[in-house]
Parts: structure tokens; sequence; C-alpha cells
């Protein structure tokens, strides 16, 4: 089915192995299919992930960029005045 369609291509990462381990448990590949590609892997040492999941900055709420930019422009009003 799906790894009829893509050839034989060496295993990518640890995750991606346990996904077509999980196939196999399913039945929605054989195990020729999965030997296949473990024999074509190797003795590689596989990355946990290909690519990493990035993890994103919390972002400051509206209501508090509010309160940021107010404070900002009070400073420079105080600034200004004492020139």
């Amino acid at each position: 089915m799906l790894l009829a369609r893509l050839g034989v291509v060496p295993f990518k990462s640890k995750a991606q192995r346990r996904k077509f381990a999980e196939l196999l448990v399913e039945g929605k590949i054989t195990d020729q299919q999965y030997e296949e590609w473990n024999r074509s892997t190797g003795k590689k040492v596989l990355p946990e992930r290909l690519h990493p999941k990035t993890v994103k900055k919390a972002r400051a709420s509206k209501s508090r960029r509010r309160v940021s930019l107010k404070a900002k422009q009070s400073k420079q009003r105080r600034s200004r005045s004492k020139r």
C-alpha cells in the first residue's frame, strides 16, 4: 500500500519507525514491507524526530500590551516636559 508507492527507503527517525510498527500491528502494511525498510535502514543511529517541534514564545495578552504602550507614551511625555 503506502510503502509500495514510495519504494524501499530507509527510516529517517525513531518516530517514523514507531509509526510504521504501529501500521504493521494494525495490519495496514505487511511484515515483508516493514522488514525491507528495517533492513535498508541498517544499524544507523536515528534521531528521535527529523524536524523537532518548535517551541513558540508566549505572547503578552492584548490588555498587557496596551498597558505597556500607555506606559511608554507617558514616559515620553514626562521626558519631553523635563527638557
